[in-house]
């Protein structure tokens, strides 16, 4: 099969090329930057911006299906450039897929569409929407998603899928930032930090979108309809991120924010970040939101629908994360590996 992985160059995104890859399939990646990474696996590239309706245009052009993982994310940034990469952008995809004849679109989207600011707790695919939203990301998510689904037809099957907080190896973004910031002592465990959260792992996430594009057709169960992807293992955020760390090689978070100040706090920090205009605070008000509530998901429908299951457990995948991250620390400071090693894998 012939198909077109939009944001190719990033962590999701490079994982979806590299198991296409593995599979057999002709894959081409379009992102803003060369990446040596996907040409190694012999992944053709195209560079351009989804901003610009041309060039995607021309990077969707003779293919069978479109997988669609770029996106503008984070809790902090002008409005107008989530809205015009993530909702305009997408739009650019659906009007190339149309007028090109790509038959399959599989969608990356987010459980932020539908958080409210209050507990979700086993939630399924059956909640609305939310009605408003404390950062532009999740609101120009929903909007896309929207657009993806709304546009799902005779001639072009849709699928949204919402992996809700990727990690593993590879991960450029999320755990070193976390691991950095604990190392500085900047991390503050936000109450008890009891309330159960959801995250999938990374190669378990790819895996879900191969499942999508090989389930999705006309009249399929998965046409038109969003799916939760996670591990289906929710535990307490405080647990997640203390094991984030460990496999970071750093310790647990020891010192503590009450949770009635986070919100608060989050919302005068961003009061002064925009008055100053000093850049992304250390707390935002989506931030507090998200480690002050529970956000976990029944994946029933995915499993049911996709064939869906988390193959690499969260153990396992930590343990892998732990040694990858260990190998890069060598390999920067120039250590060569003890021989006769033992794989942690």
């Amino acid at each position: 099969m012939r198909v077109l992985v939009t944001g190719g160059g990033g962590f999701l995104g490079g994982a979806v090329c590299a198991q296409l890859a593995a599979r057999g399939d002709r894959v081409r990646s379009f992102q803003r930057h060369h990446q040596p990474a996907l040409a190694e696996l012999g992944i053709e590239q195209h560079l351009g911006d989804l901003r610009d309706a041309d060039a995607t245009a021309r990077a969707v052009e003779d293919q069978d299906a479109v997988i669609h993982c770029a996106a503008l994310a984070g809790t902090w940034g002008p409005a107008r450039t989530y809205f015009a990469v993530n909702v305009t952008g997408t739009a650019h995809i659906l009007d190339a897929c149309r007028s090109r004849g790509v038959g399959r679109l599989v969608h990356c989207s987010s459980p932020a569409v539908v958080h409210t600011g209050g507990d979700l707790e086993g939630a399924d695919e059956s909640l609305p929407y939310a009605a408003r939203f404390l950062a532009p990301y999740p609101h120009s998510k929903a909007l896309a998603e929207r657009l993806v689904l709304g546009a799902n037809s005779a001639h072009l099957a849709t699928v949204a899928l919402r992996p809700h907080i990727v990690w593993g190896p590879g991960d450029p973004h999320f755990v070193p930032r976390l691991a950095e910031q604990a190392r500085r002592g900047r991390l503050r465990r936000i109450g008890a930090a009891t309330k159960r959260i959801d995250t999938v792992y990374i190669d378990n996430a790819a895996e879900a979108h191969l499942l999508a594009l090989d389930r999705l057709a006309h009249g399929a169960p998965p046409a038109g309809r969003a799916y939760f992807i996670t591990q289906g293992d929710p535990r307490p955020v405080g647990e997640t991120i203390d094991q984030l760390l460990w496999a970071a090689g750093v310790g647990p978070v020891t010192r503590e924010l009450p949770a009635w100040a986070a919100r608060p706090l989050a919302a005068a920090l961003e009061y002064g970040a925009r008055a100053l205009r000093t850049g992304e605070p250390p707390l935002t008000r989506f931030l507090a939101n998200q480690l002050t509530t529970a956000h976990w998901f029944d994946i029933t429908a995915a499993r049911r629908d996709l064939g869906y299951e988390p193959r690499v457990t969260t153990d396992e995948g930590l343990r892998r994360l732990r040694a990858a991250l260990h190998r890069a620390r060598r390999a920067e400071s120039g250590e060569r590996p003890p021989k006769h090693a033992p794989t942690a894998e």
